[in-house]
């Protein structure tokens, strides 16, 4: 199932759920997806005639740095022998076709395509026996948008990842997609810029749910960003850079 938050037309009126099926969008009847999936379809229109928002609206957004060991390399960093995890603001988030916004604080600011997990219910020190994937709603694109230089200056990430603009998200969420082994493409202006697959993550999506559940309560629409590839660089004004994930889609933002 493949669930989006939408609205009509370029006048914001109130975001709503729904689910696409082919070109066609059902509305939920419910104000969101994390009870039941509750889908109107006597009020079904054509994908073309909605705008497409992020498709969720998290509490709180985990990211993971260094999680796939040749992006660790290229950053001249070890591989974490645990998840290094950090957060970025509600804030930062971004749906489908927003612009990243190039901040004057920032001399260098970096694309790092990442799967993106949004939680399903309520996660709370998730046991060895049980299946952390049973908290998961489904998966995402996202785009860790970094100041890189900021980042390397700083002790901590909260400035380099949290500008507002830096937690773009969509443009779907699918529920039934296996995180294990498909395919991650970032590419700006056309040009293929990372490419990997989820088989080479160094933390499993599952490790890094339990792992996280032990530090923090996830809430139903909260979203993990699992990683980025080797391959991350700049990104200048008039980019457009896509985040292209097997059996997602693709997550397309310009840069201003």
């Amino acid at each position: 199932m493949r669930i989006c938050r939408f609205c009509r037309g370029e006048q914001h009126e109130r975001a709503r759920y729904g689910v696409i099926e082919g070109e066609t969008v059902f509305p939920l009847r419910e104000d969101e997806p994390f009870a039941a999936l509750d889908v109107d379809r006597s009020q079904g229109m054509p994908l073309s005639e909605v705008r497409l928002l992020a498709p969720c609206q998290p509490s709180k957004i985990i990211g993971v740095g260094r999680n796939y060991r040749d992006h660790a390399l290229e950053l001249g960093h070890d591989v974490p022998s645990e998840p290094l995890i950090f957060l970025k603001p509600p804030s930062a988030v971004i749906g489908p076709h927003e612009a990243i916004r190039l901040p004057a604080l920032s001399e260098r600011v970096d694309y790092e395509g990442e799967l993106v997990v949004v939680i399903g219910r309520r996660a709370h020190h998730i046991g060895e026996d049980e299946s952390a994937l049973d908290y998961v709603l489904g998966y995402t694109c996202g785009n860790d948008v970094t100041a890189r230089d900021l980042q390397r200056r700083d002790v901590q990430f909260t400035r380099a990842k949290g500008f507002d603009t830096f937690a773009p998200l969509g443009p779907v969420i699918v529920t039934d997609l296996d995180p294990h082994d498909v395919t991650i493409e970032t590419r700006v202006n056309g040009q293929v810029r990372q490419r990997a697959r989820t088989s080479q993550l160094v933390f499993s999506v599952e490790t890094l749910l339990r792992y996280i559940s032990q530090v923090m309560t996830l809430l139903p629409g909260d979203v993990i960003y699992t990683g980025t590839p080797a391959g991350v660089g700049p990104l200048n004004p008039g980019d457009i850079v896509d985040v292209d994930i097997e059996g997602i889609g693709v997550l397309s933002n310009p840069v201003i």
